[in-house]
């Protein structure tokens, strides 16, 4: 396993948002959404592109809060940029299962 510094994890900013629309992403190679996430009034509104049909699907997503990764350059993925990625962990068959507050949390608020 590699180690990072402290430096390392704070150059990272991992945030609060919601996910405000969720849709089929049918052009991505491997079965996808298309996510719209509100990260609050400091970061607004960002897109995401996550495989994640397994354990969800797009009525689940809307309204839901989530964590991401939101200082990664943007992505180009078929038709589509990706704004920031959303956080979750493979389980047992390598599906995502989505990393989420455990108490309903302002959009926004930073991870640490």
């Amino acid at each position: 396993m590699n180690q990072i510094s402290w430096t390392d994890f704070e150059k990272i900013d991992i945030r609060t948002g919601t996910i405000i629309k969720a849709e089929l992403f049918p052009e991505a190679k491997k079965p996808a959404y298309k996510l719209t996430i509100d990260f609050g009034k400091e970061l607004g509104i960002k897109k995401s592109s996550a495989q994640i049909t397994q354990h969800y699907s797009p009525q689940d997503l809307e309204g839901r809060q989530i964590i991401a990764v939101v200082n990664f350059p943007t992505k180009q993925i078929a038709t589509f940029i990706s704004e920031c990625l959303v956080l979750g962990v493979y389980d047992e068959s390598n599906s995502v299962v989505l990393l989420q507050p455990q108490q309903p949390l302002s959009n926004g608020l930073k991870i640490g």
